[in-house]
């Protein structure tokens, strides 16, 4: 019953999805009617009640899945009645079918939070936003009813169910993709603001205002996601790297390239008047990769650990669904971009001028990890399979990344609109002067470090100094949250750049067959073989290797690598065992039994490697703090916007 119950909430929430769109078009239509203005005030409870709806249907889902309703096709193809309580919830999400119900509902409610929150830009603009978002997620929710049900029934019901992919069963996956699904959708809400301005003709600084803290949470969820989608693969998929240029991590990576351009474009509207098309254009081109990244996901044309969805029918719909608001949106961008004012102006050598760069640069590198994620596709489309990996990302990417933090450097000690050489020179010195003496101590002590990871830890300490010299350009305890929230953000660059550069510059790594009692070395760790023995968990066996390291004359400590085998489904993982020092990360991994009854160990010492995700927390920090300064400040001026609005006739925008 919980399941048809779940079904019908989702029906009732589609059929409100569609009135909000209808009503807003009508609205919009005839805006000076007395019905319109009748149906104005019905918009926003429409969106509320139709995030209520959705998410109790979502709530649905997970209590089949808490009770593993095995009459449930989704219950018995993902979930087993021995599975941790953990992985039983993460098993709603942790499918096709679940994910998208779960984009649903971040979608959904996303819209019901700005009908019950966003009172400052115009009700005319709020009507557009509501519509457009109504629009699409229409589209979503005809995929999940026509396509991709998840309460459907399944008869017989099976004793057992079919468990969900081990791979998957881990704490950090749990989390991973609904951290990544609430960026995913945030963007979706940005896209809408870009619309609903585009539609009433409302690009400006308080278009932008609404927009930014959209942008800015899922910029935040995105960072976030992606860095536990790399930390996941370093420690669980047994293979010591965290990042491959998988065609699944791109889909993630491209969307967060084009929001944290789109990041900075919003601020300097808000803020600065200035960059009003190319802050829409970046709304549709953010939300596209998004959309991009769903479909080369779900659609089966690629093939990776991560995709979990193979099905090109159901990957045609969201094609479909691609081209109608992508293209929709470009059309109605080419049919308004003509009224879109130009924004103030600012000359070549100025902050807006920096970040205008940058963000350009941050499209270079989306350019080369979109071509690169296609290509292959388009080569097995004509008989051609070809594998495009880090000989061909690593120096691409390189190409517009260098540029990028060097800039990223000094433009935020340029002045707005205007600087002078002068400021550009003192704003210079000291994080170059800390660059060249990074580059000089890995040169003389770094031996043989490439060309690459040397100029990734000069360009770590560069930006490290620059990071930190806006806090005294003013009494640091005056420093506002945003103004911290970027200071810690770019260091976070900086140090995951520190981390990537030192791991890809000093890893060491030792293959060894070995029987127990020998001892081998990775670094200056010795390793010796203990003994391995089986262990049971609650839906898995494995054979654990008992490993002692000990480092120079230190105290030995004991490291357990596994070997998982999962009956239901049958899969054999790896788990590797990690033991974390202040200078890097003893990872090691147990293989097969050679016929001699020796044991493969893979043994890795990786100088600093924690550092990437230490920054890549910190980046998510740092836009937290912006976030929650920009609240404040929202709070703050409030009163004085109610008044400034109350001054205006109805439609138009505040001014910055």
């Amino acid at each position: 019953m919980i399941a048809e119950i779940g079904l019908g909430l989702l029906w009732f929430a589609a059929a409100l999805s569609v009135m909000q769109l209808g009503l807003g078009i009508m609205i919009l239509r005839d805006r000076e009617s007395a019905s319109a203005s009748a149906f104005a005030a019905t918009l926003r409870p429409i969106a509320v009640i139709q995030g209520v709806m959705v998410a109790l249907s979502f709530l649905c889902l997970i209590q089949i899945f808490w009770v593993t309703d095995l009459s449930v096709k989704l219950v018995a193809t993902n979930s087993h009645s021995l599975k941790p309580w953990l992985y039983k919830l993460a098993g709603a999400w942790g499918n096709h079918e679940g994910s998208m119900l779960l984009w649903v509902t971040v979608m959904a409610v996303s819209g019901a939070l700005v009908a019950m929150l966003e009172r400052r830009i115009s009700q005319a603009m709020m009507i557009a936003t509501l519509a457009a978002q109504a629009f699409v997620s229409i589209g979503f929710y005809a995929f999940l009813l026509l396509s991709s049900n998840p309460f459907e029934r399944l008869v017989p019901t099976p004793p057992e169910g079919a468990g969900l992919n081990p791979l998957l069963q881990d704490p950090g996956l749990a989390f991973h993709p609904p951290t990544l699904y609430f960026g995913y959708v945030g963007l979706s809400i940005a896209f809408s603001f870009a619309v609903g301005a585009l539609v009433t003709r409302e690009v400006g600084p308080t278009f932008a205002r609404a927009m930014r803290p959209w942008v800015l949470g899922a910029w935040i969820f995105l960072t976030l996601g992606i860095t536990a989608g790399s930390y996941w693969a370093y420690y669980e998929l047994g293979w010591g790297g965290w990042w491959f240029w998988d065609p699944v991590e791109n889909a993630s990576l491209m969307p967060w390239l084009a929001a944290t351009a789109l990041l900075h474009s919003v601020t300097v509207l808000a803020n600065r008047g200035a960059l009003k098309a190319w802050t829409v254009m970046l709304a549709v081109v953010a939300f596209s990769m998004s959309m991009v990244g769903t479909f080369l996901v779900r659609s089966g044309v690629l093939t990776s650990v991560h995709a979990f969805a193979v099905d090109p029918e159901r990957g045609s719909f969201i094609l479909v669904l691609l081209a109608i608001y992508i293209g929709g949106a470009l059309a109605l961008f080419g049919l308004r971009a003509s009224t879109v004012q130009e924004g103030a102006k600012f000359q070549f050598l100025s902050r807006e001028a920096a970040l205008v760069a940058n963000n350009l640069l941050l499209m270079g590198i989306l350019a080369i990890v979109l071509m690169g994620t296609l290509y292959p596709l388009v080569t097995e489309a004509s008989g051609t399979k070809v594998s495009i990996g880090p000989p061909y990302f690593n120096p691409a990417s390189a190409i517009f990344f260098i540029p990028m933090v060097l800039i990223m450097a000094v433009g935020p000690m340029l002045r707005w609109r205007k600087s002078d050489k002068a400021q550009l020179t003192a704003a210079a010195a000291a994080p170059l002067l800390a660059g060249a003496v990074a580059l000089l101590l890995v040169v003389i002590f770094g031996s043989g470090a490439g060309i690459l990871p040397t100029l990734g830890l000069a360009l770590a300490a560069t930006l490290a100094v620059a990071s930190v010299m806006p806090l005294f350009r003013s009494k640091t305890n005056r420093a506002s949250l945003p103004i911290w929230g970027m200071v810690v953000a770019h260091l976070g660059v900086a140090v995951t750049m520190a981390g990537m550069a030192s791991e890809s510059a000093f890893t060491k790594e030792t293959l060894v067959a070995s029987a127990p009692g020998e001892s081998h070395q990775v670094a200056d760790w010795t390793i010796t073989l203990l003994a391995v023995e089986p262990v049971a968990g609650r839906n898995w066996t494995a054979l654990e290797a008992r490993l002692s390291a000990q480092r120079g004359e230190g105290e030995a400590i004991e490291l357990a690598p596994q070997a998982r085998m999962f009956s239901s489904p049958p899969t054999n993982t790896s788990e590797a065992a990690l033991l974390t020092r202040w200078d890097g990360q003893l990872y090691a991994v147990l293989g097969e039994r050679a016929p001699d009854g020796r044991w493969q160990l893979r043994l890795w010492w990786k100088p600093f490697v924690p550092l990437i995700w230490y920054g890549g927390i910190m980046i998510g920090f740092g836009g937290l703090l912006a976030l929650i300064g920009r609240l404040f400040q929202l709070r703050r001026t409030r009163p004085i916007r109610k008044v400034e609005q109350a001054s205006e006739p109805t439609g138009q925008t505040v001014p910055a």
